[in-house]
């Protein structure tokens, strides 16, 4: 498999090319080539003088309000900070002497003071669209410089006690390293919770002292949390006044920044996760912010000889990643982000719109909501996108070491670590401390070795310095303990093997991780068609020999039923749909079928995700005339296509579907409309579903909670359901 192969990029067929470029939006992230560097003769004084030079100049243009006004650069452009574009010649300062006598108010008169930018008017008018019309706060060091200058302002750091002072700043050093040896040897306690009829939560958290520590997060109401910034209270009040009781119960769990792992996201409470997502990010980026100004404050009240420890910076600025899967997804985020935050400006906005926000076309209106959900709007899948926050303003296509927080898909973040490309780098997600992964099901239908590429990637050491101030810098992203205080959120409509993988090998919290789960009914009670499921259990020798088992079990124990009923062609026994949930089984399937000297007299077609239309088309029409006897179907060709099959009698699951609604609808939409186009009647249909141990929450959700169970121990090995 090609390292960067993006599979399917939507319902759309647009052609796919080697860097998985796109038609729609690609200017505004890729560009030219061209890259800006800083002079070569500055290079070994831009790391001691980055954060505190444009504090010294507040007269010059910010080179990102200069790019602003002109094309978008290239892929290292968007990468690079503007600190590392600037620099000077002349022999600097120390930074400390520097940033010291910058902020301190008693400063001589021959001293040159910062000069702040003010708008036209005290009265701020409504957001800025026009990026050009957009007037830049300057940043103090990482951080915008908006509010007094001994930070009375800000809450004091005796009454903020909460989870983001307890998780990133009060930390007690000692505890904290138990609990990392205790996650690095797996050593959880766990603590299982049944809440209603409808999910159940296990909490996980590192045993320490051969006892569970109660950290002081538990389970508790969010009224009861001291987390949110004042500014957001009001917002948040009258958010959780309509939440339920499970709602209540994710939000604690994420404002105690512990992990989290939700596989119970639906369309109608899409809106919900994505409104607390972003309540919680903005509320992090907040408390972020002001403990560094409130340490600068403290910095400029200290005396030369004090000696200060402020431990509150990471390597670089950017502290969240978002991973959605298209533009469109991006919108709806970021919408919820505005909408929460409320920011006077918001800069580069139109450019947003028209990367991000156009529609190619509509789509047919007998899809399912969810395919509309998904793929409705901009459906593109290569994307990356960096947003600046301020207390006043909101700035797109912000580069990455000067953005708080990063959206992007799996694909287009790929291809910024990647592989041997010399432009790679990672370096921007080195102090990252939230992640998020909405709609994680959608994610495993593109290419999640995109996922776990990045994940790999998250926290580690940097290869250069960026500016940062190490004399501020926490001590575990010195000790190389970041990834055990990150935080991870995945949202899913249902659980997956590779998602629990990442909750148990990548997810190592200290304070702990939760699994929120549904009990599942079941997608064999909500079908339309009365027909006769017979579910068959095979077993392996072990995990690795699981797929070779399954062939030998199809090729032996099914398919010479199949090949007879397909040779007599009688009873309306034609029609035999295969459907594969794995590209790798489909193809040997296929060959099997095309090389085997016993099925050297079945006709069969097949529609998988690299079917061209052509083909799709040729292969359904002889499906449906009886030209051809079989057809094999993949799971991810029905994701992206959603295809209305006809003349199907007969379906086989090789394997059972990943989304439970896959099976509903092709059980119920193919044979039910074999039952209203011909003459053939519920005694000629059936379907026959293979299934082993391994397939656990496949069958979960497909019988039900309350079922799954004694299909995986009873003695019998066959199962039907009517």
């Amino acid at each position: 498999m090609a390292p960067f192969r993006r599979g399917k990029s939507g319902p759309r067929n647009r052609s796919t090319n080697p860097r998985g470029a796109s038609k729609t939006g690609a200017k505004g992230h890729r560009g030219d080539s061209r890259a800006i560097s800083a002079p070569k003769t500055a290079t070994k004084n831009i790391f001691q003088t980055s954060r505190v030079q444009e504090l010294v100049d507040g007269r010059s243009e910010s080179p990102d309000s200069i790019r602003e006004s002109g094309s978008p650069g290239s892929q290292s452009d968007e990468l690079l900070s503007h600190d590392e574009t600037s620099g000077s010649d002349e022999v600097p300062e120390k930074p400390y002497s520097v940033l010291l006598r910058t902020l301190n108010p008693k400063l001589p008169h021959n001293e040159p003071r910062k000069k702040r930018r003010r708008l036209a008017s005290d009265t701020l008018p409504a957001p800025i669209q026009d990026p050009d019309a957009l007037q830049d706060v300057e940043d103090e060091g990482e951080f915008s410089e908006e509010g007094s200058a001994d930070g009375s302002d800000i809450v004091s750091s005796q009454q903020e006690l909460d989870s983001f002072t307890r998780h990133f700043a009060d930390t007690d050093e000692e505890e904290t390293l138990r609990k990392i040896q205790a996650a690095e040897r797996n050593q959880w306690t766990v603590e299982k919770t049944t809440a209603s009829s409808s999910w159940s939560s296990t909490l996980r958290r590192p045993i320490t002292s051969g006892e569970a520590v109660d950290d002081g997060t538990n389970l508790i109401g969010v009224q009861n949390l001291k987390v949110l910034k004042p500014k957001l209270k009001s917002f948040a009040k009258a958010f959780f006044a309509n939440t339920d009781d499970l709602t209540t119960q994710l939000a604690a769990s994420m404002f105690s920044y512990r992990d989290v792992l939700y596989s119970a996201r639906t369309l109608d409470n899409a809106d919900t996760l994505r409104t607390l997502t972003s309540l919680h990010i903005l509320n992090h980026i907040s408390q972020t912010r002001d403990r560094v100004l409130r340490n600068n404050a403290k910095l400029s009240k200290s005396s030369d000889g004090e000696d200060l420890e402020l431990r509150d910076q990471g390597f670089t600025r950017p502290k969240v990643l978002v991973l959605l899967p298209t533009r469109q997804s991006c919108v709806k985020m970021v919408a919820a982000m505005i909408n929460v935050d409320k920011p006077e400006q918001q800069g580069n906005m139109k450019r947003f719109e028209q990367s991000y926000a156009s529609v190619d076309d509509e789509l047919s209106p007998d899809k399912p909501e969810d395919f509309k959900d998904l793929f409705g709007g901009n459906d593109d899948d290569m994307f990356r996108l960096g947003l600046k926050f301020s207390r006043r303003t909101v700035k797109f296509f912000s580069q990455f070491y000067n953005s708080d927080i990063i959206f992007a898909s799996p694909l287009g973040l790929r291809t910024v670590l990647g592989g041997d490309n010399k432009k790679a780098d990672h370096d921007f997600l080195s102090s990252i401390e939230i992640v998020v992964l909405d709609q994680s099901e959608a994610l495993l239908m593109q290419n999640w070795e995109h996922v776990e590429y990045i994940f790999e990637h998250l926290n580690l050491q940097p290869k250069e310095a960026h500016g940062c101030d190490f004399s501020r810098l926490r001590s575990w992203y010195l000790n190389g303990h970041a990834k055990y205080l990150r935080q991870t959120i995945l949202f899913s409509s249902f659980n997956f093997p590779a998602l629990n993988k990442l909750y148990t090998q990548s997810m190592l919290n200290t304070t702990g991780k939760i699994k929120f789960a549904m009990v599942h009914k079941g997608a064999i009670t909500d079908l339309a068609t009365s027909v006769k499921q017979t579910f068959s259990r095979f077993d392996f020798t072990d995990p690795t020999s699981e797929p070779d088992d399954r062939f030998n079990y199809f090729s032996t124990a099914v398919l010479p039923s199949l090949i007879k009923a397909s040779s007599r062609n009688v009873g309306g026994h034609q029609g035999i749909l295969i459907f594969m949930p794995l590209y790798a089984d489909f193809v040997r399937v296929r060959n099997h079928l095309a090389a085997s000297s016993s099925t050297q007299h079945v006709s069969f077609g097949s529609v998988s995700e690299y079917t061209p239309v052509k083909e799709v088309a040729r292969a359904r029409s002889h499906f449906l005339s009886g030209r051809h006897s079989m057809l094999l179907y993949t799971e991810r060709a029905h994701h992206f296509r959603r295809y209305r099959l006809k003349g199907i009698s007969r379906i086989i699951f090789y394997g059972l579907p990943e989304n439970p609604l896959f099976y509903r609808e092709i059980v119920s939409g193919f044979l039910d409309s074999r039952f209203s186009d011909s003459n053939t009647n519920q005694r000629h249909t059936s379907v026959r579903c293979l299934f082993s141990k391994l397939d656990l929450l496949k069958v979960e959700r497909i019988v039900g909670t309350k079922r799954y169970l004694s299909l995986l121990s009873d003695h019998g090995d066959t199962f039907d359901f009517v």
